[in-house]
């Protein structure tokens, strides 16, 4: 598949990167300010950690028109403002009948909401994959527009624990969450 790759920046957040193919999004990193336009050599100076993504050196831009408009919806997101993303296609060709409906199901829940691992397994028609639920959400390369930080854990003690984030930890989900209001 042919992909074509944009980047994007944020202030406050740095340079993220969009990959699409046919007006589907096909990935979404997050803006960081640890990305960079090549690989360099192991063992950064000073100490840096190294990025999780690079970017290509120069990215091609052909096609893909709804990229400006989504690349603005992130950055009002990432400034707190409330944005929806159920009109932007996402790539879904490698999922499970089950994987699209989870997907369906966190792209229904809202702004400021969140809902459990097991809820939202519940939400995609089946209560007791909460495992699942969880798995799905710990390989979402749709950051904001699958929203999948928007997934807590269910507590013993309290409603709701934070729960994972994949490879980008708990600090940025906790992030993510306060810009909407929701504070874990």
């Amino acid at each position: 598949m042919d992909v074509t790759r944009h980047r994007y920046a944020v202030e406050g957040w740095g340079v993220g990167e969009i990959t699409v193919h046919d007006d589907v999004l096909v990935a979404h990193a997050l803006p960081t300010r640890q990305r960079r336009l090549s690989p360099r050599p192991a063992g950064p100076p000073g100490g840096a950690s190294t990025p999780e993504v690079t970017l290509a050196a120069d990215p091609s831009r052909r096609g893909d028109g709804f990229v400006p408009e989504l690349c603005r919806r992130i950055a009002a997101h990432l400034g707190g403002m409330p944005v929806r993303y159920d009109d932007v296609a996402v790539d879904d060709h490698e999922l499970s009948p089950f994987q699209r409906e989870l997907l369906a199901a966190v792209r229904s829940v809202g702004w400021g909401e969140v809902v459990t691992y097991g809820g939202l397994a519940a939400l995609a028609g089946r209560p007791r994959a909460a495992r699942a639920a969880g798995s799905f959400c710990a390989r979402n390369r749709l950051s904001l527009v699958v929203p999948c930080h928007r997934v807590v854990a269910a507590g013993r003690d309290e409603p709701f624990v934070l729960g994972g984030y994949g490879a980008s930890g708990q600090p940025l989900k906790r992030r993510l969450l306060a810009l909407e209001g929701t504070l874990l």
